[in-house]
């Protein structure tokens, strides 16, 4: 993180240089975090299938990604679920729950047809505000 006004934290992941897009932007208190697709460390869907293990894993990213702004999940204002399945809404709501009950953020879940890769189940992004 730069002491920039606006900081933006990479993965090095080949997406971001492809597309145009970095994992997170801090401007000031605020803190936007990208879409985050459940991915293993090898760029392979993770766990694919398993709602739940895959939504889990997005967490585990965007936590780790806040961790590097500065931030943790209790910072997080506002969630975004894109999921393939709405009718698996359980087993996201499940890892959600897990992830973010203790401090209940503002959230959506939306059914998409499809995300970037078919395996994927669930995409999640996070604003988030830092004090």
């Amino acid at each position: 993180m730069d002491n920039s006004p606006v900081s933006r934290h990479f993965t090095e992941t080949p997406w971001e240089s492809k597309v145009g897009y970095c994992r997170a932007v801090r401007a000031g208190n605020q803190i936007f975090v990208s879409g985050t697709a459940p991915v293993d460390d090898g760029g392979k869907t993770f766990a694919p299938g398993d709602g739940y293990a895959q939504a889990k894993r997005c967490f585990q990213i965007i936590r780790d990604t806040l961790h590097a702004m500065g931030a943790d999940l209790s910072n997080i204002v506002r969630t975004r679920m894109y999921v393939t399945d709405i009718s698996r809404w359980e087993e996201y709501g499940r890892a959600h729950q897990e992830a973010m009950g203790a401090y209940p953020p503002a959230t959506a879940m939306v059914e998409v047809r499809q995300l970037i890769n078919p395996d994927m189940l669930i995409e999640i992004e996070v604003d988030a505000l830092v004090f």
